[in-house]
């Protein structure tokens, strides 16, 4: 899809083309092409189909929204989710609302629509001319036009001390596909951190795999998590003491840049919220339970603190598992209750699961090299009970534990 075949598709004939490929979504290519072309040229039948699919695949993000909006393929698969972006755009609007924020690298605007609903001013800018109409189209499609100017332009021109914000998403894909390196976002990492350093205050979303080393120690990093997967991380700067009042937190066990950061985690939808103490876990050996933090407490390095809220300890100083004796009821941990504590080994775990006649297995693993399929097929599974399989280490020593699910939201799905 091309600008001059998007533009189309916003006129009277487009929307009556977009409309009838919305209808026949989801059926063969061929036919919703052919039906298609019998009323409509090539360009603007291609344009119609692609963003009908788009917006049937947009519906896992943005819910009822994907139905009016617009999208470019690269533009929905770094879009932000709705729900992230309502819970971000909430912390950065506070409660007067009016707060003047400049998106740069806007995309296709899944994030300045969140900040518009929640009562901010936003100037969009974004390279891509065409990314550029479709996200000027969705503020006007969803009716928040009157909130949100958007326009063309190079995110390095921007002068970010004339706003309240500062908003950034800098584009991870290149030419090769998705990049995990900051350098070579787009634009680069150094001309994102001049724009950070003259804003007054700003929120940068990251991929949860930023390395450290990157993260700048004035900012609070915070990683959200999305029932259970961990969706993205946020680096904001510049309130007053530290990022909404966060305490700063010394001596995060496993961190490179322990030392005056901020780590954060949060889980959605319920909100829950967990901000570094400091606090480290013992070691010590499996008990009854094992728990499974979730992925933003990993990746911001709270293991200590989930364990702490369990009662647990760690079966190994390295591994982000957590043991414990008691059955405690967290939103940011799953729970397990043990059965089996064995050495690793292909023909002993084999042998244990057919006596105890369980055929079907969760394959979890921290810290091995063993391909999960591979075991599977290996296992030669019979049996009609199922059982979770924990492949891990144990005082740096290869071991496996067999589990069922135990917290009650596990035992209800």
């Amino acid at each position: 899809m091309d600008l001059d075949a998007f533009t189309e598709l916003l006129t009277p004939r487009g929307q009556r083309a977009l409309a009838e490929a919305v209808e026949v979504v989801g059926a063969d290519l061929v036919a919703a092409a052919t039906r298609l072309r019998r009323s409509y040229d090539a360009a603007l039948t291609s344009a119609a189909l692609t963003q009908a699919a788009l917006r049937e695949r947009a519906k896992a993000k943005f819910g009822a929204d994907a139905a009016l909006m617009y999208f470019t393929p690269h533009g929905l698969e770094q879009a932000t989710r709705a729900e992230v972006g309502i819970h971000r755009a909430r912390r950065l609007a506070g409660p007067a609302g009016g707060t003047r924020v400049v998106d740069v690298c806007c995309g296709i605007g899944g994030d300045f629509l969140a900040l518009a609903r929640a009562g901010c001013v936003v100037d969009a800018v974004d390279l891509d001319p065409l990314t550029v109409a479709v996200a000027r189209a969705n503020a006007e499609a969803l009716g928040l036009a009157d909130r949100v100017t958007v326009r063309e332009a190079d995110a390095a021109t921007v002068s970010p001390e004339d706003y309240d914000w500062l908003f950034a998403d800098p584009a991870r894909r290149t030419s090769r596909g998705r990049t995990f390196d900051p350098m070579a976002y787009s634009p680069p990492w150094p001309v994102v951190l001049d724009l950070v350093a003259r804003a007054g205050r700003a929120c940068l979303k990251v991929a949860p795999g930023i390395p450290y080393e990157f993260i700048p120690d004035e900012a609070e990093a915070e990683w959200v998590s999305y029932k259970g997967e961990v969706k993205e991380a946020a680096l904001w700067t510049g309130t007053a003491e530290g990022p909404v009042g966060s305490p700063r937190a010394k001596g995060l066990v496993g961190s490179p840049r322990a030392e005056g950061s901020v780590r954060r985690a949060t889980l959605l939808p319920g909100g829950e919220t967990l901000v570094a103490r400091g606090a480290e876990a013992p070691i010590g050996p499996v008990g009854r339970f094992m728990y499974e933090p979730d992925g933003a407490a990993i990746r911001a390095h709270l293991v200590g603190e989930v364990a702490e809220m369990v009662g647990g300890r760690l079966p190994d100083p390295m591994i982000a598992y957590i043991t414990g004796d008691e059955p405690f009821d967290t939103p940011w941990a799953a729970r397990y209750a043990v059965e089996d504590v064995l050495p690793f080994s292909l023909k002993r775990l084999r042998a244990t699961l057919r006596e105890r006649q369980i055929g079907n297995v969760i394959i979890k693993k921290r810290a091995s090299a063993v391909d999960i399929e591979r075991l599977r097929n290996d296992l030669r599974l019979s049996g009609g009970k199922t059982a979770v399989i924990m492949l891990t280490r144990i005082m740096d020593k290869p071991s496996v534990l067999i589990c069922h699910p135990s917290s009650p939201a596990q035992m209800t799905n």
